[in-house]
C-alpha cells in the first residue's frame, strides 16, 4: 500500500500550536500514522461529506478529507471536542 502525503490547512496549524504540550504528542503521532493508514480504526465519514472523515485522540478531533487519486490527506481542522464542529 502507498504512502499518502500529509498536507495540513493553515487554520489547523494555528489550532495544533493551542492544543497543550501533553496532548500534543500524542494528535501529532495519529496525524502522521494517517499517512500509512488513511482509514484508522474508529475513523468517522461526516456525513454530508464525500470523503471528509474524522478521528479521535483524546478529547480532541481531526477532520481530514482523504483525495485517493492522488494520494494525498489533507488535515482541515484540529480542535478540542466541544468547537471543533462549529463552521465546518
Amino acid at each position: 500500500m502507498a504512502n499518502y502525503k500529509l498536507q495540513i490547512s493553515s487554520s489547523a496549524e494555528k489550532s495544533l500550536k493551542k492544543i497543550p504540550k501533553k496532548d500534543l504528542k500524542k494528535v501529532v503521532e495519529l496525524i502522521q500514522t494517517l499517512a500509512i493508514q488513511p482509514y484508522p480504526m474508529g475513523c468517522r465519514k461526516l456525513s454530508g461529506e464525500e470523503s471528509v472523515y474524522r478521528v479521535r485522540q483524546g478529547n480532541y478531533r481531526i477532520i481530514y478529507e482523504v483525495i485517493n487519486n492522488k494520494l494525498i490527506i489533507l488535515i482541515l481542522k484540529i480542535g478540542h471536542r466541544k468547537d471543533v464542529y462549529k463552521k465546518l
